[in-house]
């Protein structure tokens, strides 16, 4: 049932999405963790579920586009199912904007396969990182998936080399002068300080590192189970999945960076790991497997989701 419903690309999936996630949004902020606002604050929230429902289709629009998946759905189902797992993120604005404009970099970058406006498709996704960074500071790490794009796609053009450095002026100027003019000028110095302060009790809590760990090893072994399965000629473009491999990797080690307490930057995993998984539900040939796999994909984050609010 769920592989005949989400195994095509429908309108329908995306109404069940998007209802599920908005009742799910507020659900989390008003009952799971009992949070109230004043008037201004909730339509800041509205705005931020509005950029969280249109991340869902940039996900779509993104592996649809460029073949990195099948015809399905999967890929906005998992998702919403990886929010379920870790539905902390929520609260955490900065993570859902972060990971909105690292998207819209990632689809630029993936679309350099076509070898069409390659300076400019580099120019956009070094301004979309950066901005992103505005919102997490370690994310600024992720420009080294733009200088990895270049080298697998265009290391021989010298200007393609200097496109960052042009995304990057653009993005200080315009940031340094709303700055000035809101009189706030410390903000960058104040804002990339990079800090790292581990803390190894963090992991100890199920609703933060120790999930994060499980996340990381089962999307990891999704991935390569597809791998095998499907064969490299078939599990989409070499070079885009190496981008998307080099994403998942970047975005673990900027969740290391940046543990603490309210922050939850694991959404910037999300889209490499609904890849994989996708990819991972498309190399099952059996259909009553597949439906079993599916099955369990849906019932487990919602049993993450009970034991969490029982141990809380």
């Amino acid at each position: 049932m769920i592989s005949i419903i989400f195994g095509k690309t429908k309108p329908i999936n995306f109404i069940i999405v998007f209802t599920f996630l908005l009742m799910f949004y507020w659900g989390v902020h008003f009952f799971l963790f009992d949070r109230v606002y004043a008037p201004d604050v909730l339509l800041q929230k509205t705005l931020v579920l509005g950029v969280l429902l249109f991340s869902i289709f940039l996900v779509n629009f993104i592996v649809k586009r460029n073949k990195v998946t099948g015809p399905n759905s999967f890929a906005i189902l998992f998702y919403a199912l990886l929010i379920v797992v870790f539905p902390e993120t929520l609260l955490d604005s900065n993570a859902i904007w972060s990971s909105f404009f690292l998207l819209l970099a990632i689809r630029r970058l993936v679309s350099m396969r076509s070898e069409r406006d390659t300076k400019f498709k580099i120019f956009d996704a070094t301004i979309w990182i950066l901005v992103s960074s505005l919102f997490y500071d370690w994310a600024i790490l992720y420009l080294v998936l733009v200088f990895a794009a270049i080298a697998f796609y265009k290391p021989e053009n010298f200007r393609n080399w200097l496109a960052p450095l042009a995304g990057l002026f653009t993005v200080y100027l315009i940031t340094k002068s709303i700055l000035i003019l809101t009189g706030n000028k410390d903000f960058l110095l104040e804002h990339y300080e990079f800090h790292v302060s581990p803390d190894l009790a963090y992991f100890s809590y199920w609703g933060h590192s120790t999930k994060l760990v499980l996340f990381a090893i089962v999307t990891a072994l999704a991935g390569l189970m597809a791998f095998i399965k499907l064969g490299k000629s078939n599990f989409g473009r070499a070079i885009t999945i190496r981008l998307i491999v080099l994403s998942f990797v970047i975005g673990l080690v900027v969740n290391l960076l940046k543990l603490s307490d309210n922050v939850y930057p694991v959404m910037l995993v999300f889209f490499p790991a609904v890849v994989f998984l996708t990819k991972y539900v498309e190399s099952i040939r059996r259909a009553h497997i597949k439906e079993i796999a599916l099955v369990v994909a849906i019932i487990v984050p919602f049993l993450m989701l009970l034991t969490g609010i029982a141990i809380r």
